[in-house]
């Protein structure tokens, strides 16, 4: 979200006037719904991306450091894409399913309760609101202006009393999204070979070249998560890229020192 995304930035800057903007009343009320949508698949594209570059690659580096031909660092690259992708979609999915449906069925049992014990629903959000410092006639007010509602009841005793935010994300939209960055991002490292083997005079070149063109993925990737975790995107480039150097000398050296059960 634009809007949002200025406020954090003024944050970060120390900026009262662009905060000040970013909280102006008209902007607030013309914040559309689609831009809080596309938001919401954003951390699965970058966080899915990051983790195809990483894992790939390290297999890279592992099957280079047990020199093995070109064709098995392919093999095994097309292997870990496929295998480690569909893995991590089918988690993703599964994992926003279990929450839709434990927020769902949450939301079931209270809408229950508030149908079937109302006074009892009622003293729960009195009691919520007095905690917040809340008390005689305005409190009475509160009360009464959450209960004649039973939509805004229900909210509000999701979030007040069950601290549950529904996000509404589309489980099988979240695992497409996680499933594409990731082939897309593990497909880099890749690259380099799939060229050496159209053009055999890179042969020579292809683990440098993959290196290359690695690591400034991972760190334009990495730079990208800033928007999701909010750092500086210089900072988490290069966490990026020492987080997924480190798997790749760890993989090369596992497969430098095992290379003789390949022979």
């Amino acid at each position: 979200m634009k809007r949002v995304d200025e406020a954090r930035r003024a944050y970060r800057q120390g900026d009262p006037d662009a905060a000040a903007r970013a909280h102006e009343m008209n902007r607030i009320a013309a914040e559309e719904p689609h831009e809080q949508e596309r938001g919401k698949y954003l951390s699965d594209a970058v966080l899915g991306a990051s983790d195809g570059i990483v894992t790939t690659f390290a297999v890279v580096a592992g099957v280079t450091g047990a020199a093995l031909s070109p064709t098995i660092v392919l093999i095994l690259g097309l292997a870990n894409l496929l295998g480690d992708g569909l893995s991590m979609a089918a988690g993703t999915y599964l994992g926003e399913r279990s929450e839709v449906d434990y927020q769902q069925k949450e939301r079931e049992r209270e809408l229950w309760e508030v149908r079937h014990f109302p006074e009892g629903e009622r003293a729960e959000v009195r009691e919520i609101y007095r905690k917040k410092g809340l008390s005689g006639e305005v409190l009475e007010q509160v009360v009464e202006a959450i209960t004649a509602d039973e939509e805004r009841w229900v909210e509000t005793m999701m979030r007040e009393e069950l601290e549950i935010i529904e996000e509404r994300k589309d489980p099988l939209r979240a695992g497409l999204t996680t499933f594409v960055s990731f082939l897309v991002g593990g497909a880099i490292p890749l690259v380099a070979y799939i060229l050496a083997g159209l053009f055999p005079a890179l042969a020579a070149h292809g683990f440098w070249a993959s290196v290359v063109i690695t690591a400034l993925a991972m760190f334009t990737v990495g730079s990208m998560r800033s928007i999701v975790i909010h750092k500086p995107w210089h900072r988490a480039g290069l966490e990026m890229l020492a987080v997924g150097g480190l798997a790749a000398v760890a993989a090369y050296g596992v497969g430098y020192f095992l290379r003789g059960l390949a022979s």
